[in-house]
């Protein structure tokens, strides 16, 4: 923190705010988090320093969310997950920086990409909702590889959130069984990065004490994206999610 400017130290407030307001409102727009915290932070470091930002978000996320979870949808997607993170960590065994970002950014983009197409074809609503009921084969398929997709990401880079909000608004989900599912999903998984982590000198002293000044400013971000997210109807709420997930894969691409 002593070699942080005062600028560098208002970006990295402005971002912890993001990641409240994200988790609460827009999810995947904390993808803006993540490039504001490599940008500034060495980037290795940074996803050490931003993972207790995250995980305090989702506890807020969680506390508001609650009772919209769909319970389902979370157990078929774990086993799927834990592959996607075997399968990051072992990329992260050989890739440097850029080949993560490059990756995770061209991922985000084809990904959207798709969902934007479905939509606009009709696909979706041709499939029911995951809320609704049983999946089809189709459906089991698809809940397998965005799991995949999202633990290989929330590995590497603490990016998954783009990933599953994407397969959420392509099963169906509502506004708030989407908020509460993803607030479950992803306490669940970050916390589990926690040991991992700290193995790997990521969390130390040093990360959080800069935490601890950083979650100051989680609180309001969430408290103003709840008030917010009554006023957003679904298909802004949509657009909003798709965009933020495209802006942050083209931030990670040029970055």
């Amino acid at each position: 923190m002593d070699t942080l400017t005062l600028w560098q130290l208002a970006a990295l407030a402005a971002a912890s705010a993001l990641v409240g307001f994200s988790k609460t409102a827009v999810s995947g727009a904390n993808t803006i988090s993540l490039a504001v915290f490599a940008a500034i932070l060495p980037a290795r470091e940074s996803t050490g320093v931003l993972l207790p930002i995250l995980i305090a978000g989702d506890v807020l996320a969680v506390l508001t969310y609650r009772r919209h979870a769909h319970w389902p949808t979370l157990l078929r997607l774990f086993p799927a997950v834990a592959v996607g993170v075997v399968a990051g960590t072992l990329f992260m065994m050989w890739a440097d920086d850029d080949a993560v970002r490059t990756s995770i950014g061209a991922i985000l983009l084809f990904m959207a990409g798709v969902t934007v197409w479905r939509r606009r074809s009709g696909a979706e609503g041709k499939e029911p909702p995951e809320e609704s009921g049983r999946p089809s084969r189709t459906g089991r398929l698809k809940a397998r590889s965005y799991g995949v997709l999202g633990g290989f990401t929330t590995m590497v880079a603490n990016a998954g959130g783009p990933v599953m909000s994407l397969y959420l608004l392509s099963a169906g989900f509502r506004k708030l069984g989407f908020l509460g599912t993803s607030a479950w999903f992803f306490l669940i998984v970050n916390t589990s990065k926690v040991p991992f982590s700290v193995g790997l000198g990521l969390i130390d002293a040093q990360s959080l004490l800069l935490d601890a000044a950083m979650l100051l400013f989680v609180v309001p971000g969430a408290y103003i994206g709840r008030k917010c997210v009554d006023r957003i109807n679904q298909k802004l709420f949509e657009r909003l999610v798709i965009g933020a997930t495209v802006l942050g894969g083209l931030q990670l691409l040029v970055g």
